[in-house]
Protein backbone atom coordinates (compact mmCIF):
# COMPACT_ATOMS: atom_id res chain seq x y z
CA UNK A 1 0.00 0.00 0.00
CA UNK A 2 2.91 2.31 1.16
CA UNK A 3 4.52 1.24 -2.33
CA UNK A 4 1.55 2.17 -4.81
CA UNK A 5 0.78 5.29 -2.76
CA UNK A 6 4.37 6.35 -3.50
CA UNK A 7 3.58 5.78 -7.37
CA UNK A 8 0.75 7.86 -7.40
CA UNK A 9 2.86 10.97 -5.62
CA UNK A 10 5.77 10.31 -8.25
CA UNK A 11 3.05 10.60 -10.67
CA UNK A 12 2.06 13.28 -9.45
CA UNK A 13 5.04 14.91 -9.55
CA UNK A 14 5.97 14.29 -13.22
CA UNK A 15 2.59 15.45 -14.18
CA UNK A 16 2.53 19.03 -12.53
CA UNK A 17 6.78 18.83 -13.72
CA UNK A 18 8.41 18.61 -10.54
CA UNK A 19 9.48 15.93 -11.56
CA UNK A 20 12.13 16.07 -14.20
CA UNK A 21 14.26 13.00 -13.95
CA UNK A 22 14.75 10.77 -17.17
CA UNK A 23 15.33 11.14 -20.64
CA UNK A 24 12.48 13.45 -22.16
CA UNK A 25 10.26 11.86 -24.71
CA UNK A 26 11.38 10.39 -27.59
CA UNK A 27 8.63 11.86 -29.74
CA UNK A 28 10.46 15.23 -28.95
CA UNK A 29 13.85 14.51 -30.77
CA UNK A 30 15.95 15.07 -33.12
CA UNK A 31 14.70 13.22 -36.68
CA UNK A 32 11.03 12.41 -35.13
CA UNK A 33 7.61 13.64 -36.82
CA UNK A 34 6.89 17.19 -35.93
CA UNK A 35 2.88 15.72 -35.45
CA UNK A 36 1.73 19.72 -35.60
CA UNK A 37 -1.89 19.16 -34.34
CA UNK A 38 -1.63 18.46 -31.12
CA UNK A 39 -3.07 20.57 -27.80
CA UNK A 40 0.08 21.16 -26.19
CA UNK A 41 0.87 22.83 -29.93
CA UNK A 42 -2.56 24.41 -30.06
CA UNK A 43 -1.74 26.10 -26.67
CA UNK A 44 1.62 27.11 -27.99
CA UNK A 45 -0.02 28.55 -31.19
CA UNK A 46 -2.83 30.88 -28.57
CA UNK A 47 0.56 31.85 -26.99
CA UNK A 48 2.27 32.78 -29.92
CA UNK A 49 -0.79 34.73 -31.65
CA UNK A 50 -1.01 36.96 -28.35
CA UNK A 51 2.49 37.90 -28.50
CA UNK A 52 1.50 41.21 -30.68
CA UNK A 53 -1.88 41.56 -29.24
CA UNK A 54 0.49 42.34 -26.06
CA UNK A 55 2.61 44.46 -27.71
CA UNK A 56 0.00 46.83 -29.19
CA UNK A 57 -1.71 47.50 -25.77
CA UNK A 58 1.26 48.05 -23.86
CA UNK A 59 2.60 50.38 -26.10
CA UNK A 60 -0.57 52.42 -26.62
CA UNK A 61 -0.71 52.24 -22.90
CA UNK A 62 1.24 55.72 -22.16
CA UNK A 63 3.23 54.20 -19.58
CA UNK A 64 3.75 51.00 -19.92
CA UNK A 65 1.25 50.29 -16.29
CA UNK A 66 -2.42 48.51 -18.28
CA UNK A 67 -4.10 45.83 -16.73
CA UNK A 68 -5.34 44.76 -19.37
CA UNK A 69 -1.67 44.49 -21.28
CA UNK A 70 0.19 42.79 -17.61
CA UNK A 71 -2.89 40.00 -18.02
CA UNK A 72 -2.62 39.21 -21.58
CA UNK A 73 1.31 39.11 -20.68
CA UNK A 74 0.54 36.53 -17.59
CA UNK A 75 -1.27 34.37 -19.39
CA UNK A 76 1.21 33.76 -22.15
CA UNK A 77 3.88 33.37 -19.70
CA UNK A 78 1.23 30.29 -17.37
CA UNK A 79 0.81 29.16 -21.01
CA UNK A 80 4.31 27.52 -20.95
CA UNK A 81 3.51 25.79 -17.83
CA UNK A 82 0.06 24.86 -19.31
CA UNK A 83 1.26 23.24 -22.33
CA UNK A 84 3.72 20.85 -20.36
CA UNK A 85 1.05 20.05 -17.58
CA UNK A 86 -1.19 19.00 -21.32
CA UNK A 87 1.56 17.41 -22.60
CA UNK A 88 1.95 14.90 -19.92
CA UNK A 89 -1.90 14.31 -18.94
CA UNK A 90 -2.19 13.46 -22.68
CA UNK A 91 1.32 11.98 -23.93
CA UNK A 92 0.88 14.14 -26.95
CA UNK A 93 4.34 14.98 -27.12
CA UNK A 94 6.08 16.22 -30.57
CA UNK A 95 8.86 17.33 -32.04
CA UNK A 96 7.21 20.36 -32.55
CA UNK A 97 6.39 21.03 -29.22
CA UNK A 98 9.97 20.78 -28.21
CA UNK A 99 10.79 23.06 -30.84
CA UNK A 100 7.83 25.67 -30.66
CA UNK A 101 8.20 25.88 -26.77
CA UNK A 102 11.21 27.58 -26.51
CA UNK A 103 11.11 29.85 -29.64
CA UNK A 104 7.80 31.13 -27.89
CA UNK A 105 9.20 31.70 -24.55
CA UNK A 106 12.43 33.60 -26.12
CA UNK A 107 9.64 35.73 -28.21
CA UNK A 108 7.35 36.61 -25.05
CA UNK A 109 10.44 37.70 -22.72
CA UNK A 110 11.85 39.66 -25.67
CA UNK A 111 8.58 41.51 -26.04
CA UNK A 112 8.30 41.92 -22.59
CA UNK A 113 11.27 43.51 -22.23
CA UNK A 114 10.68 45.65 -25.59
CA UNK A 115 7.85 47.29 -23.34
CA UNK A 116 9.97 47.37 -20.54
CA UNK A 117 13.11 49.60 -21.83
CA UNK A 118 10.98 51.99 -23.76
CA UNK A 119 8.73 52.65 -20.97
CA UNK A 120 11.98 52.62 -18.52
CA UNK A 121 10.06 49.96 -16.04
CA UNK A 122 13.49 48.00 -15.28
CA UNK A 123 16.99 48.93 -15.31
CA UNK A 124 18.03 48.83 -19.31
CA UNK A 125 21.35 47.28 -18.46
CA UNK A 126 19.73 44.34 -17.46
CA UNK A 127 17.49 44.16 -20.10
CA UNK A 128 20.47 44.83 -22.75
CA UNK A 129 22.14 41.73 -20.99
CA UNK A 130 18.98 39.51 -21.09
CA UNK A 131 18.14 40.83 -25.09
CA UNK A 132 21.75 39.68 -25.72
CA UNK A 133 21.22 36.52 -23.60
CA UNK A 134 18.02 35.29 -25.41
CA UNK A 135 19.22 36.56 -29.17
CA UNK A 136 22.38 34.13 -28.48
CA UNK A 137 19.97 31.33 -26.88
CA UNK A 138 18.21 31.17 -30.31
CA UNK A 139 21.73 30.77 -32.32
CA UNK A 140 22.36 28.36 -30.02
CA UNK A 141 19.19 26.10 -31.01
CA UNK A 142 19.75 26.87 -34.54
CA UNK A 143 22.98 25.46 -34.21
CA UNK A 144 22.15 22.68 -32.04
CA UNK A 145 19.23 21.70 -34.56
CA UNK A 146 21.95 21.68 -37.49
CA UNK A 147 24.31 18.94 -35.44
CA UNK A 148 21.82 17.22 -33.84
CA UNK A 149 22.03 18.53 -29.73
CA UNK A 150 18.94 19.55 -28.70
CA UNK A 151 19.28 22.43 -25.94
CA UNK A 152 18.95 20.86 -21.75
CA UNK A 153 16.89 22.89 -20.04
CA UNK A 154 18.31 22.86 -16.49
CA UNK A 155 16.42 23.98 -13.12
CA UNK A 156 19.04 27.47 -13.07
CA UNK A 157 17.17 28.21 -16.34
CA UNK A 158 14.19 27.53 -14.96
CA UNK A 159 14.42 29.67 -11.77
CA UNK A 160 16.13 32.42 -13.98
CA UNK A 161 12.98 32.44 -16.36
CA UNK A 162 10.42 32.70 -12.99
CA UNK A 163 12.06 35.58 -11.73
CA UNK A 164 12.82 37.24 -15.24
CA UNK A 165 9.10 37.29 -16.20
CA UNK A 166 7.92 37.83 -12.68
CA UNK A 167 10.05 40.94 -12.73
CA UNK A 168 8.52 41.83 -16.23
CA UNK A 169 4.70 41.07 -15.22
CA UNK A 170 5.08 42.81 -11.91
CA UNK A 171 7.02 45.99 -13.03
CA UNK A 172 3.70 46.64 -15.55
CA UNK A 173 1.38 46.65 -12.31
CA UNK A 174 3.16 48.65 -9.68
CA UNK A 175 6.79 50.06 -8.92
CA UNK A 176 8.43 48.26 -6.33
CA UNK A 177 12.28 48.46 -6.12
CA UNK A 178 12.42 44.75 -5.48
CA UNK A 179 10.92 43.58 -8.33
CA UNK A 180 14.30 45.19 -10.22
CA UNK A 181 16.34 43.35 -7.60
CA UNK A 182 14.28 39.75 -8.80
CA UNK A 183 14.61 40.38 -12.12
CA UNK A 184 18.36 41.28 -12.26
CA UNK A 185 19.05 38.40 -9.98
CA UNK A 186 17.22 36.31 -12.84
CA UNK A 187 19.16 37.82 -15.45
CA UNK A 188 22.53 36.86 -13.81
CA UNK A 189 20.94 33.35 -13.56
CA UNK A 190 19.89 33.04 -17.18
CA UNK A 191 23.27 34.11 -18.02
CA UNK A 192 24.74 30.75 -16.06
CA UNK A 193 21.74 28.85 -17.44
CA UNK A 194 23.30 29.21 -21.04
CA UNK A 195 27.03 28.72 -20.32
CA UNK A 196 25.63 25.19 -18.85
CA UNK A 197 23.41 24.57 -22.02
CA UNK A 198 26.58 25.15 -23.75
CA UNK A 199 28.89 22.80 -21.97
CA UNK A 200 26.25 19.91 -21.77
CA UNK A 201 26.06 20.60 -25.55
CA UNK A 202 30.08 20.35 -26.39
CA UNK A 203 30.15 17.28 -23.88
CA UNK A 204 27.13 15.55 -25.99
CA UNK A 205 29.02 16.93 -29.29
CA UNK A 206 32.58 15.11 -28.35
CA UNK A 207 30.76 12.09 -27.37
CA UNK A 208 29.03 11.87 -30.48
CA UNK A 209 32.02 12.87 -32.61
CA UNK A 210 34.04 9.96 -30.61
CA UNK A 211 31.58 7.70 -31.38
CA UNK A 212 31.92 8.44 -35.30
CA UNK A 213 35.26 8.27 -35.23
CA UNK A 214 35.27 4.46 -33.75
CA UNK A 215 37.29 6.12 -30.13
CA UNK A 216 34.96 3.21 -28.31
CA UNK A 217 31.89 4.36 -27.72
CA UNK A 218 29.12 2.46 -28.50
CA UNK A 219 26.53 4.79 -28.70
CA UNK A 220 26.01 8.89 -28.43
CA UNK A 221 25.31 9.48 -25.31
CA UNK A 222 22.53 11.82 -24.60
CA UNK A 223 23.20 15.01 -22.59
CA UNK A 224 21.54 14.37 -18.93
CA UNK A 225 18.36 16.42 -18.10
CA UNK A 226 17.14 18.38 -14.82
CA UNK A 227 14.59 20.00 -17.20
Amino acid sequence: MASEGKRRSLSRRRLFGIDRSGPEPPQTRAGQPLRPFTLPNLIGYIRLAAIPVFLVIAFDSGDGRDALASVIFLAIALGDLLDGFVARATGQYSRLGALLDPVVDRLTILSGAAVCWHFELLPRPAIALLALREVATLFLARYGLRHGVDLEITWVGRIAVFLIMGGIFWSMVVDWAIIEVGFCVGVAMSIVATALYVRTASRHRSAVEAAAAGDGVQSPVQPSSSD
